[in-house]
């Protein structure tokens, strides 16, 4: 099935040294069409097939996905017969081999990586704080790709300190969750065929959209425990989304937290956003870093 698009005009620019964003003229014959565009065009390598075959499948499969102690938390959502599977991975890149084969996958992780960061931080981070209210120190600032790939907190801060403008060091928890970043940019700078399949979400920013684009009230987590009230209300936006009560009050597979349970829900919320090419991108349209990977949050 060729649905008329093409992976190499995927994204419509790059990211400069100074942490900022430059737009490309060049299109390859996608015209805009508003936001609906933007999504289309990021879809392509989705639907474009490897040729004039046009047998290719009906993607069927979506996957949100989370971090969580034991790896990663992945939500599979059948998009045709609503069927939903939740299960721990131990590494990201099992999420493409799972018998699900999912065409999308929505993760929760930073994407790109830029060399160095401006005053304004990462492009995504930046767009989407203002929305959430009490919840915008939910996204944290990512520092320089140099600072991520650091193998000690000191040594992060030092680079961080370097490649940032003004200078400022590495936060704790970003630091904590700096190898789960590696391990999704490596897999997709040595596989570039799945640059098209992942996108960029963020549980936060995906729950302010469930809830109508209203930042939500309460917190999941009070002094790093788990909130009620919050939780409550985070498993109401998803069954509002589709998601039955007994996916969504279900125990949280071994290795995760209920927090991250519902966190890859919304995730695949998303995910079905972005295959519907409902979703938006943040910043709008979305960009490149220097290794091409894509730089949008998807809601």
């Amino acid at each position: 099935m060729d649905c008329g698009l093409h992976p190499e005009s995927a994204w419509d620019g790059f990211e400069n040294k100074n942490g900022t964003y430059v737009k490309e003229k060049k299109f390859y014959g996608c015209p805009r069409r508003g936001r609906r565009g933007s999504c289309d065009c990021a879809l392509r390598s989705i639907f474009a097939n490897d040729g004039d075959n046009e047998s290719a499948p009906t993607p069927q499969w979506v996957a949100g996905v989370d971090g969580c102690r034991a790896g990663w938390v992945v939500a599979f959502v059948d998009v045709n017969h609503g069927d939903i599977r939740v299960r721990v991975m131990e590494h990201f890149t099992d999420t493409f081999a799972a018998p699900e084969k999912p065409c999308l996958v929505a993760v929760d992780i930073p994407i790109d990586l830029p060399a160095h960061i401006g005053p304004q931080g990462r492009g995504p981070e930046h767009a989407v704080r203002p929305l959430l209210g009490d919840r915008q120190s939910s996204v944290f600032a990512v520092p320089s790709r140099g600072a991520v790939y650091a193998q000690d907190f000191r040594e992060a801060c030092r680079v961080a300190l370097a490649t940032s403008d003004p200078p400022k060091k590495v936060s704790k928890q970003l630091f904590m969750i700096a190898p789960k970043i590696r391990e999704v940019d490596e897999t997709l700078r040595n596989t570039p065929s799945l640059t098209g399949r992942v996108f960029e979400v963020h549980p936060e920013v995906a729950f302010w959209r469930l809830n109508g684009g209203r930042a939500l009230s309460e917190p999941k987590k009070v002094k790093g425990r788990p909130f009620g009230p919050g939780l409550a209300l985070r498993r109401t936006l998803l069954t509002d989304d589709g998601f039955s009560k007994g996916t969504t009050e279900q125990a949280a597979p071994s290795g995760a937290a209920v927090d991250d349970l519902l966190d890859s829900l919304a995730c695949a919320a998303i995910a079905r956003r972005i295959l519907a090419r409902i979703a938006v991108p943040f910043p709008d349209p979305p960009l490149r870093d220097e290794f091409g990977l894509p730089v949008a949050i998807w809601a």
